[in-house]
């Protein structure tokens, strides 16, 4: 098994690749959406817990202001400048950072889109481009000090 916790992370989530999407779906190759993807995939690479989502409904980031989603993965993960493999890019869509995509190399990311379930993605490119993101690590090199 690969030693290096952000190859597992991304090894696992290349291993998603096709998957469809599915809201709060959680089923490798069945269907996922982008926060169920995260939860399975750094669960099964060895660096997070097992994570119970609590129900979410699919438009909530349209409809408020608060970073429900943002404060969540701060409780496993630290906000880092610069992104390595591995981690996560959080995106704002409608009112709030609501969006995330695992980085392979950043602008490189897998990431699960509700038109296209699983996918590579390029975040230079018009879908991600122009949407504030931030940076997260769940690795412990990565923190300060």
């Amino acid at each position: 098994m690969e030693t290096d916790p952000r190859r597992r992370v991304v090894a696992e989530a290349e291993s998603w690749l096709g998957t469809p999407y599915h809201h709060m779906g959680r089923l490798k190759g069945v269907g996922c959406d982008c926060l169920a993807l995260l939860a399975a995939v750094y669960c099964t690479a060895g660096v997070a817990p097992a994570i119970d989502l609590p129900y979410y409904p699919p438009d909530w980031h349209l409809h408020r202001s608060t970073e429900r989603y943002l404060a969540g993965i701060l409780r496993y993960a630290q906000e880092v400048a610069v992104p390595g493999p591995g981690d996560v890019a959080l995106f704002r869509f409608g009112r709030c950072f609501s969006h995330s995509a695992i980085i392979t190399e950043w602008p490189q990311v897998i990431h699960a889109w509700h038109a296209g379930g699983v996918i590579r993605g390029d975040a230079t490119q018009p879908l991600l481009s122009r949407r504030p993101v931030r940076f997260l690590s769940p690795f412990l090199d990565s923190f300060p000090g």
